[in-house]
């Protein structure tokens, strides 16, 4: 061995292999990084099988897995023994040495050093392009199974008269098939021509024959097979033809066929094919003829026959024949695109009415009667009010509303009302103290549901709540309160083991539990520890002693995410809802199927077009289903999520759907039947609001159904931006209980506006019949506004109320300070040929971190008000009071009187002080108000002390006085009174 260092008197530093010891450590350490990377990979796999398992989903998980690892064997195996076969035979092909030229002979060393490993060589060459085409394999697994398990629409296109199945299933399976010829004959190619140039059997540079005969013959075949795919190819492109996307400047995006494509793509698509089947058969017929001369001519006449027949030649036609003359051109083949986006987006059977936009009513009285019944006027708008209700109903800082409240019917009395509504969620943000225990084991869940009436406020401007306190109490009944997934719960829980969590706290204190449920993952075993440690990166899972007996992992735990775990082929809606059903609370989820091969349907983006100005505002709602462009889209499914259990379920909501019925014959047993919807879910189900978006963004243009009118562009309207704040972006569609001309009773609705191209005013007003269960569900009407005549559209109605010189000095006062004015949702309703527009406006005070409804803006034929209440300004509006005013609200009374003279004197005080923070109020005097406030309740307080000692010693006999403040004297008020707590369900501040 070699010595380093040292002198003759120096240490000798011995350098050779290492020892023994130190080689077995370092294999020991190997192994163990061996172990550690397939344990990681086993944890994620061993992960998602219990999930779903858990779930009672395993067979989804199952019949993907073998699916995917299906496709990546086959299509891996394929792909490698088409490489490797090519390899050995170009091999096997070689020259003898002795007919190597000199420029082979300088290769020479390099055959010699890859020799000894060529098995291997080739083993690892076949390996890695099978894996890649195996892992791209198993990305198709949606296409396969849809081709597998295609139905048919029983449709059949306009062109070539074949069933819209092989648009949607066939096609994408016979493109992907074709993609994959095409690599692997590019591939075995290339292969084949480096192996033959390695062992002879090409030449570059050296004089003579640059080929073999056997090479000539071994690539020719390769060529030939390309060619013939490529002929392949020519075909089905005649086919993609009918869901092709292009640019037509008429109409903006366009899909199918127009006429250039049926009078000359087509055609040229079919002599191409010819061309190339004979191109193929000139490659083969080399294996006899041994020359490359007829195939490259024949390859340059197809390249040649793509540029002039498959390019040239359309562009003549398009320019000599269609723009000359296009709107009669282009008719037959824009009424084909018509019919067939109407149908695949479910707006067909869309009606469309003419209306005047203006009321020729004389009577005003009528018209004041007639606002009453018109709708049920939400003013408690579920954008804004969410701060409302957290201040008022968090209750603990652990707890949190999501960003946008949800709008629901609940029925009482046999009367179905419009209802705002959300979940006391987990927010671990607001926790005491963040550790690992804590947020993973002690705070787990929120707390019971919180709910308004939509259409009114107290006269402090509070939501009248319906349900409220921790626990929840009110209109909703018992319920299971306890909220273990949510919109807002991301994070997973650890629960059922020794480790106790808090379930809520109240004056006693805090109350714990352990969850009951069997949702989530038994983490008894060790195996499931150390998989659920490696795959949430967190090792304590594996040793905490707060993890024992009965603990269970919850994951995956927002409404979205369990849906779109459980049935991956969906298309799952921005927007998740909770509803209080048969005593549990259910998160419904509306899903989707789509698919982009419905021929001659126009294509949108779901990403832009369900994107408005609340998406932009917030990411509290999801965009659906990003950028996916589609052609057809059916709101499939109704999906539930249990709140407590995490239960998941699928029921089928369109029985027609024949890609819904694909999937089921794909996953069977995963969709439960329509019939399984209880009638309490049914009351509960609404019509989708992305799926509204999509439609009415194609009905801008797609309402009309003659190709002329659509040509000219003289009717395409457009989604008007939100004019109540500065986002640019489109105004969402708002859910309002309503009647439409005609109708004589109001109907649970999705509306929206729709505006000129480039212009304010109003073109339409659109609404969906939203109310589940009935026989008009999903009739979408469009009221159409003359296009003589100018009718304000939204941002019209909203530069009115700003240019109004008293509404402008009226916000002025109400921004007085540091306060902040927000405007609600702006409400359309037809009404008498007119249309009433209402808009609430809320104030959020210096002190107030919540907004508070103070004043009703009303416009309606030009005449505008802006009240403290919804009916003073419908008062002034039509200059006339109502003639049946609604009953009053639970809890809205005046005080009643007292034989006890403490009681009624102290009752009577209370009703001045109520008559003077009223006045205080309209005239904007915050300091008055406030002492009248204080006042109202001082007198409250000595009414109840007074009562209570009366009804103790016995000396008198009266009732105890309810605690209300009074009612508003105004005539059609919408609100209750100022102080009604507990008997109209609505708290005062300090409750939370």
């Amino acid at each position: 061995m070699p010595d380093r260092g040292g002198g003759p008197t120096g240490p000798r530093i011995r350098v050779g292999r290492p020892s023994r010891r130190v080689r077995t450590l370092l294999m020991t350490l190997g192994v163990l990084a061996v172990l550690a990377m397939v344990f990681v990979m086993f944890a994620g796999f061993w992960t998602d099988w219990l999930w779903y398992r858990s779930v009672h989903y395993s067979s989804v998980f199952t019949t993907t897995l073998w699916t995917k690892i299906g496709l990546f064997f086959v299509f891996g195996l394929l792909m490698a023994a088409a490489v490797g076969f090519n390899i050995w035979l170009a091999h096997r092909l070689r020259p003898p040495l002795s007919a190597m030229s000199m420029e082979q002979q300088s290769l020479d060393r390099y055959r010699m050093s890859i020799a000894p490993y060529k098995r291997w060589l080739l083993l690892g060459i076949t390996a890695l392009v099978g894996l890649i085409a195996g892992a791209s394999a198993s990305g198709q697994w949606r296409t396969w199974l849809m081709w597998v398990n295609g139905v048919p629409f029983n449709q059949k296109d306009p062109e070539f008269h074949l069933d819209v199945s092989f648009y949607a299933f066939d096609l994408p399976w016979y493109r992907f098939l074709l993609g994959f010829g095409f690599a692997a004959a590019v591939l075995s190619l290339i292969a084949a021509a480096l192996t033959h140039y390695l062992y002879g059997g090409l030449r570059i540079t050296s004089p003579g024959a640059r080929a073999t005969a056997a090479a000539t013959g071994h690539l020719s075949v390769l060529l030939g097979i390309f060619v013939a795919l490529k002929a392949v190819a020519y075909w089905l492109d005649r086919y993609g033809l009918a869901v092709k996307s292009s640019d037509f400047k008429a109409t903006g995006n366009w899909t199918g066929l127009r006429y250039v494509d049926a009078n000359a793509y087509l055609p040229a698509k079919t002599i191409l094919f010819c061309i190339a089947v004979i191109c193929a058969l000139l490659f083969f017929a080399t294996l006899w003829r041994r020359t490359w001369q007829l195939p490259v001519i024949g390859f340059g006449l197809m390249v040649l026959s793509a540029i002039l027949i498959g390019g040239l030649y359309p562009a003549i036609v398009q320019k000599f024949q269609v723009q000359p003359n296009e709107q009669a051109k282009e008719a037959p083949y824009v009424e084909k695109n018509l019919k067939a986006t109407r149908e695949a987006y479910g707006i067909d059977g869309t009606d469309v009415t003419d209306y005047p936009g203006s009321s020729n009513t004389k009577d005003k009285t009528k018209l004041r009667d007639d606002a009453d019944t018109a709708a049920s006027i939400r003013l408690m708008d579920p954008n804004v009010a969410s701060p409302t209700f957290q201040q008022l109903q968090q209750v603990r800082n652990y707890y949190g509303f999501p960003l946008n409240l949800d709008v629901d019917r609940y029925t009482k009395d046999g009367k179905a009302q419009d209802t705002v509504i959300g979940l006391r969620e987990l927010n671990l943000q607001g926790i005491p103290k963040n550790n690992w225990i804590n947020d993973h084991f002690r705070y787990t869940h929120g707390y019971g549901a919180v709910a308004a009436k939509g259409t009114t406020a107290d006269d402090e401007g509070r939501p009248v709540f319906t349900e409220y306190d921790l626990p929840s109490r009110g209109d909703l009944g018992t319920y299971q309160q306890q909220i273990y997934y949510g919109e807002k719960t991301s994070q997973y829980s650890i629960v059922g083991g020794p480790q106790k969590e808090i379930d809520y706290s109240d004056d006693s204190g805090e109350k714990t539990t352990s969850y009951k449920g069997k949702s989530g993952v038994n983490l008894a075993n060790p195996l499931n520890r150390a998989a659920y440690a490696v795959a949430f990166s967190e090792p304590q899972i594996l040793y905490s002693g707060a993890i024992g007996d009965g603990s269970r992992i919850l994951y995956n735990r927002t409404p979205k995410e369990r849906v779109e775990a459980v049935a991956p082929w969906l298309t799952i809606d921005g927007d998740a809802y909770p509803a209080v059903v048969n005593k549990k609370i259910q998160w419904v989820v509306d899903a989707y199927t789509t698919t982009n091969g419905y021929p001659y349907a126009s294509r949108t983006t779901l990403g832009d077009t369900t994107a408005d100005s609340l998406t932009a505002a917030n990411n509290q709602r999801a965009v659906v289903a990003q950028q996916n462009q589609v052609n057809y889209i059916r709101n499939s499914v109704k999906a539930t999520v249990d709140a407590y259990t995490g239960e998941v379920k699928l029921y089928q909501w369109d029985t027609e759907d024949p890609v819904l019925k694909t999937w089921m014959k794909a996953f069977p047993n995963t969709v439960e039947p329509k019939r399984s919807i209880s009638p309490e879910l049914m009351d509960h189900l609404r019509y989708p609001q992305d799926l509204f978006k999509v439609q009415r963004e194609l009905l801008t243009r797609y309402h009309v159904k003659d190709a002329e009118t659509f040509l000219s562009g003289s009717e395409v309207w457009q989604v008007p931006d939100d004019p109540t704040n500065k986002s640019g972006s489109a105004v969402p569609p708002y859910y309002l209980s309503m009647k439409l001309p005609g109708e004589t009773s109001q109907a649970f609705s999705l509306t929206t506006t729709l505006t000129p191209n480039g212009r304010d005013n109003l073109s339409a007003f659109v609404s969906v019949n939203a109310e589940a269960g009935t026989s008009e569900y999903g009739k979408i009407s469009i009221l159409k506004l003359p296009t003589g005549k100018t009718v304000d559209g939204p941002k019209r109605v909203q530069s009115q109320f700003n240019s109004e010189p008293a509404i402008a000095e009226s916000i002025r006062l109400l921004r007085g300070g540091d306060s902040e004015v927000e405007y609600g949702n702006l409400l359309t309703v037809p009404l008498d040929g007119g249309l009433l527009y209402v808009e609430p406006v809320y104030v959020r005070g210096g002190d107030l971190k919540y907004p508070l409804l103070r004043k009703v803006l009303v416009t309606y034929g030009g005449s505008t008000a802006f009240e403290n209440t919804l009916g003073e300004a419908l008062n002034k509006v039509f200059g006339a009071d109502g003639t049946t005013a609604p009953p009053p609200e639970e809890g809205t009374t005046k005080p009643p009187t007292s034989s006890n003279p403490t009681v009624q004197e102290a009752l009577d005080d209370a009703q001045k002080a109520f008559e003077a923070g009223q006045k205080a109020l309209k005239e904007y005097d915050w300091e008055a108000y406030g002492q009248a406030q204080k006042d109202l309740e001082d007198a409250l307080k000595r009414a109840e002390d007074a009562q209570a000692e009366a009804d103790r010693t016995g000396n008198s006999a009266s009732k105890n006085p309810d605690k209300s403040s009074g009612q508003s004297s105004d005539k059609g008020s919408d609100r209750t009174s100022a102080q009604s707590s507990e008997p109209s369900g609505s708290p005062s501040p300090g409750s939370g």
